[in-house]
């Protein structure tokens, strides 16, 4: 990454074991598109019900060249598995714009 990594935890005790994590799974990020500009990671527990559990919202802003890559993975009652499922929809829409780059996607034509 050209950018520093950020990382927001809000409503959350900071845990370096937490950070860590992220860290590692947004050098992955890195190594499957190197072109990544900038990469914040914003994890909340936006409601404390009661009778639910915790709930947690996990949201990534990816800058790449002629976009911005944004995912949003809410309710997950466990923080690890709400990042791995949103660093997994990360990952997946990076392949996706990297295909479009190199031009490996079909094109449909529309008839005249």
């Amino acid at each position: 990454m050209q950018l520093p990594l950020q990382i927001t935890i809000r409503d959350l005790d900071q845990s370096d074991a937490l950070e860590t994590h992220i860290r590692d799974r947004a050098q992955k990020l890195d190594e499957c598109f190197e072109h990544i500009v900038s990469c914040r990671v914003v994890i909340e527990m936006p409601h404390k019900h009661q009778h639910q559990g915790r709930q947690y919202t996990v949201r990534i802003d990816l800058g790449v060249p002629g976009k911005e890559i944004v995912v949003n993975h809410d309710h997950a009652e466990d923080v690890y598995v709400a990042l791995r499922d949103a660093f997994d929809a990360a990952t997946r829409q990076l392949e996706d714009y990297g295909r479009i780059l190199h031009g490996n996607v079909k094109t449909h034509y529309r008839p005249v």
